[in-house]
């Protein structure tokens, strides 16, 4: 069997392939989320109740991603819904799934490891938590071929990502950093914002790419 095999098509639309990930990733999600439950509690209590929506970063993108897959599963057992308002609602958690997929995958495991060179323990919990947002990272990008977002998606997102940076740094959401990584929030908010902008990015691309290939074979 060649290596090629296990990012085909075949292996990956397959619906136990599917329902793995929806499995993992739903069980992540709530582990996300239990394990932001302090935080959540304490915004609620010292801020404007609706800040709350902006604190879970990982588990949220984590959370679009097992919708996802969702769709992906119910695209596999021939039950498609063509109306606008579904294809318009899809293509919005698609695009989020993607761009903070990549983000917060790649935003977490930078900072475990910023953390470890400032002398912070990883620890067995900092290893799980940089595989599996590795893996939220890789998985986005994996299946993204078979996405249906569009551009009106993506500039919502956009707008959403761009709006959790600032409550995140202006606002102080932001995830619970180690204090040794506090001197450098300036830094960390440039690196988070510029993350945003690659996800974003790379969501345009993948649009540009597909539409070029649609054109490319109804020519």
């Amino acid at each position: 069997m060649s290596v090629s095999y296990f990012w085909s098509r075949d292996f990956l639309l397959s619906k136990t392939m599917l329902w793995l990930l929806l499995i993992c990733n739903a069980l992540g999600t709530i582990y996300g989320y239990e394990w932001y439950w302090g935080q959540m509690v304490d915004t609620i209590a010292e801020n404007p109740v609706w800040y709350v929506i902006f604190v879970p970063d990982s588990p949220t993108a984590s959370l679009f991603f097992t919708l996802s897959v969702g769709y992906l599963l119910m695209d596999s057992s021939s039950s498609r819904n063509s109306s606008k308002l579904y294809r318009a609602i899809r293509g919005f958690i698609e695009a989020f799934a993607l761009i903070t997929s990549v983000k917060y995958g790649v935003w977490a495991v930078t900072m475990i490891w910023a953390g470890a060179w400032q002398g912070v323990p990883v620890g067995w919990d900092g290893w799980m938590l940089t595989s599996s947002h590795l893996a939220m990272a890789v998985e986005a990008l994996l299946f993204v071929r078979w996405f249906s977002f569009r551009i009106p998606a993506i500039v919502l997102v956009a707008i959403w990502t761009f709006w959790n940076d600032y409550m995140d740094y202006e606002k102080g959401v932001f995830p619970r950093l180690p204090l040794e990584l506090h001197p450098y929030l300036g830094t960390i908010q440039f690196f988070t914002v510029c993350l945003s902008i690659i996800g974003i990015w790379i969501s345009v691309t993948c649009v540009f790419v597909r539409e070029k290939r649609r054109v490319l074979l109804t020519s």
